[in-house]
């Protein structure tokens, strides 16, 4: 374990995901906080937005404010094409440091599929060949030789850690998979009355971004990164009435030869080494509830009443593992700290 203390900087602190990152860091043996940037509410304290912040840390900044000279490591927890423009804008004067975007900024390696997905043209096109994505368990090995990190979806997170290994194995068919995903509005961002209009907000269900989610595009690409195949899905998310959590349905066909057992095993070996998933017991009933407000990731195999067909649930908080303690694993990971530091 390495003895080093980091200087951190958190830009765009008082959103959702912001508020965890500094909550999980302001308790990591290993971080000294130097930073909390945002653009508004400038000198007030961060325990103003979240009474769980016990610690005595810095007034609330602008970036503008930040001696790059000092900080180690900046988190980005920003609207889609803030953090590119930050980080070209430093990344080759302090070559020290380290850059986490919690946003989509740098995770879609097609920059025409990025400005069809949101609406902007990458401004840091040069850069994209310095970020690595990554999923903690998946890119674990790689992670340290890069300083730009892009921190995955929620929702992918969700959806890649039980497919990546089972499509690598060949155990399930990869022709026609169905994801059925559900989430708490907080993944929408402190804005989410604003983006969705449905009514009884608080009190319903609601299906969105029907066959275009911006996420579909981070999912194809990364399966078939680790995969080397096409594979051809459905997904649709819907919304739920809660704070956080997501649940994933991933609808699969069972390959000739394979069979619901060796699937489990599969998954059980997989990531046998890996604090964060865990694989239950086949047919086990799990929820959101499960998971909220840790790391985990929880899956659990289930049969249908088709015997060629399962379902696979996988359940995480779209908060924590889906943004900000995916995003201290990977630095965790970045700076040879126990990769489970800050996240118990």
């Amino acid at each position: 374990m390495s003895k080093k203390r980091i200087n951190v900087a958190i830009i765009g602190s008082t959103g959702f995901t912001g508020l965890d990152l500094v909550f999980l860091l302001s308790k990591h043996s290993k971080v000294k906080i130097l930073y909390l940037c945002a653009t508004k509410n400038l000198g007030k304290k961060i325990s103003f937005f979240d009474k769980r912040i016990k610690k005595k840390l810095p007034l609330i900044s602008g970036v503008n404010n930040i001696n790059w000279h000092r900080v180690d490591l900046a988190f980005l927890s920003l609207p889609n094409g803030q953090a590119q423009k930050i980080i070209s804008k430093n990344f080759n004067k302090f070559k020290k440091v380290k850059f986490i975007d919690l946003s989509a900024d740098f995770r879609l390696s097609n920059l025409h599929t990025y400005k069809k997905n949101y609406g902007l043209a990458h401004s840091s096109p040069m850069l994209m060949k310095e970020s690595i994505y990554s999923i903690s368990e998946i890119t674990r090995k790689d992670v340290k030789n890069y300083r730009i990190i892009s921190n995955p979806g929620c929702y992918p997170t969700s959806i890649q850690l039980p497919l990546i290994p089972l499509i690598q194995k060949g155990l399930i068919k990869t022709n026609d998979i169905t994801i059925d995903s559900k989430s708490g509005y907080s993944g929408a961002g402190k804005s989410f009355l604003k983006k969705f209009t449905h009514k009884n907000f608080f009190k319903s269900t609601f299906a969105y971004a029907i066959n275009n989610h911006r996420h579909i595009a981070e999912i194809d690409q990364e399966l078939k990164k680790h995969t080397n195949k096409k594979i051809k899905f459905t997904f649709n998310p819907h919304l739920l009435p809660t704070f956080r959590g997501i649940l994933s349905s991933i609808y699969v066909e069972i390959r000739k030869g394979s069979s619901i057992s060796k699937i489990h095993k599969a998954l059980k070996i997989y990531y046998k080494k890996n604090k964060f998933v865990k694989i239950l017991k086949i047919n086990s009933a799990i929820g959101s509830g499960d998971v909220l407000n840790t790391n985990n990731c929880i899956i659990s195999i289930c049969k249908t009443r088709l015997h060629n067909k399962l379902v696979i649930f996988s359940a995480i908080d779209n908060l924590v593992k889906g943004a900000s303690g995916q995003a201290i694993q990977n630095m965790n990971l970045i700076y040879d700290f126990p990769e489970h530091l800050g996240l118990k």
